[in-house]
Formats: C-alpha cells, sequence, structure tokens
C-alpha cells in the first residue's frame, strides 16, 4: 500500500474519531435565566395531589411563569449596595459598612423579591401554615432575609447565627423582604418547605430547592 493511501486512511480515520466523539459527547447545559429587575417570588409554594412543591414565580414580563429555580439566577447589580447603619440592631448585615439589598419595597432597576403560598389550600396542613427553612448557604460571605418596620429590622434568616433557620408562614400569603449580601460573589441558597397534614399530622417536603443569586461589585 503507497505512503499516500495510508496517510489518506490515517486523515480519515481521525475525521471520523472526531465526529463520534462530538456526537457522543456530554450535551452541554442550557445557560440559566438570568432575573435583574421587575416582581418574583422566589419561594412560590404550591400543594396538590398530596405534593408539596417549590418554584420561581416570575413575574418580571407581562406575564408570571413558574420556573425550575435551577434554571433561574437572579442578579444582584451594584446598585444594590447600601451603606449599613452602625447601631446594634444591624450587625447581622454586611462587612466593612456595606453590604448588598434587594429592598423590600418596589424599586427601579432591582428584583422585588418576595413569597407566596397562595396555591396552598385551606385545611391542608396544621394551623393552616407550613415552615420556610433556610439548611445551607455557599457564598463569599454572610446572607440574610429581613423586613425594616420604623426604622428598626426584623432578621427573619441568617447564615451568620448557625443554621438550619426557620419561619412559620400562613397560607395564602403573599409577602416581600429585604434580601441581603454581605459581599460580592455567587452566592448558593437552599431552602425546604415542610408542613404537617391536618388530615394525618404527617410531614410533607418539598425537597430541597437551591437559587442562585450573582452579587456584582
Amino acid at each position: 500500500m503507497s505512503a499516500v493511501r495510508i496517510r489518506r486512511r490515517l486523515i480519515a480515520g481521525l475525521i471520523v474519531t472526531a465526529t463520534l466523539l462530538v456526537g457522543t459527547g456530554t450535551p452541554v447545559a442550557a445557560a440559566p435565566l438570568v432575573l435583574s429587575s421587575g416582581h418574583v417570588d422566589v419561594i412560590d409554594v404550591d400543594y396538590a395531589a398530596g405534593a408539596l412543591t417549590v418554584n420561581v414565580l416570575d413575574g418580571t414580563g407581562s406575564t408570571s411563569v413558574e420556573r425550575n429555580p435551577a434554571d433561574v439566577l437572579f442578579r444582584v447589580p451594584n446598585t444594590a449596595k447600601i451603606t449599613v447603619p452602625g447601631t446594634s440592631a444591624w450587625s447581622f448585615l454586611g462587612t466593612g459598612g456595606q453590604a448588598w439589598v434587594l429592598p423590600q419595597s418596589s424599586t427601579a432597576g432591582l428584583l422585588w423579591a418576595g413569597w407566596n403560598t397562595t396555591e396552598v389550600p385551606s385545611g391542608t396542613f396544621q394551623n393552616n401554615r407550613v415552615t420556610f427553612k433556610l439548611t445551607s448557604v455557599s457564598g463569599p460571605a454572610g446572607f440574610s432575609v429581613y423586613t425594616v418596620s420604623g426604622g428598626a429590622p426584623t432578621v427573619l434568616f441568617d447564615s451568620g447565627n448557625g443554621l438550619p433557620d426557620s419561619l412559620n408562614v400562613n397560607y395564602n400569603t403573599h409577602a416581600h423582604a429585604n434580601w441581603g449580601f454581605d459581599a460580592a460573589g455567587t452566592y448558593a441558597v437552599t431552602f425546604e418547605v415542610t408542613g404537617k397534614l391536618a388530615s394525618s399530622g404527617a410531614t410533607v417536603s418539598s425537597g430541597a430547592r437551591t437559587f442562585t443569586f450573582e452579587v456584582l461589585s
């Protein structure tokens, strides 16, 4: 066999091999949908057909859409950076006197982040409530959720003082709060929602649901 024919066969074999490798490679995951401003219920709780579920209710467009948390990236721009008050009541928030906060009131250019249990039927759970549990936070610094009334904060969740943290939430609730991040970077925030069935006392769970926030410096 001539050298030219051998070389041609080698080239053809390499092309076929490369084609097979591309054709059988691991599929590339789709990029997450970035949400950066407008209304969003980060924790959207539903109960139907015996299942307690948690999704993201994306209200940033003209029509609200339920989304898998794994498919969403919440972006926190540098315009969310605030100066933290120096009193001890605010010691849970920020580093070096600064933090990034998605506020509890609607603010142009920022996400208005909250939660809802409006799809939980009355009488399903004991005391007509479910429990939100913040089970883990992975990120460059602390994460917190809090409300403010009369200038004073009430901390609902705070990764800086140990986890898990829990909050009882009544059915048919739609609420907003401040979502605080102590430094720029990417945070993976994991919640679980549980409830005790009124009919049997058995506990049902949504399972762990992780939400990703990108905080820009």
